[in-house]
């Protein structure tokens, strides 16, 4: 398993739109996907899953991928959440 834990920088938080987009990259892949937030975690290929965490700006979310290309899906998600500048990663 690999996570991120990423900052969340969008003045909105994620909403739906970004939300749709993370999912539809995290369902490009066979690996598990899953999002942590204020002890929550949910599929994060749910859109439903997503949404109902209420994610807002400033807050850390933990980004989890297990499975066969979860390094492939792990970037191609951090990508994504970067290019809609809706968070940045947190450097260990």
């Amino acid at each position: 398993m690999i996570s991120k834990q990423i900052k969340v920088i969008s003045e909105t938080g994620i909403h739906s739109r970004p939300a749709i987009s993370i999912v539809n990259v995290a369902n490009q892949f066979k690996s598990s996907s899953s999002i942590k937030y204020k002890e929550q975690m949910v599929d994060l290929k749910s859109i439903m899953g997503v949404m109902s965490l209420g994610i807002y700006n400033n807050e850390v979310i933990t980004i989890s991928c297990m499975g066969e290309d979860e390094q492939k899906a792990i970037i191609a998600i951090e990508k994504v959440i970067i290019d809609l500048k809706l968070g940045k990663v947190i450097e260990e």
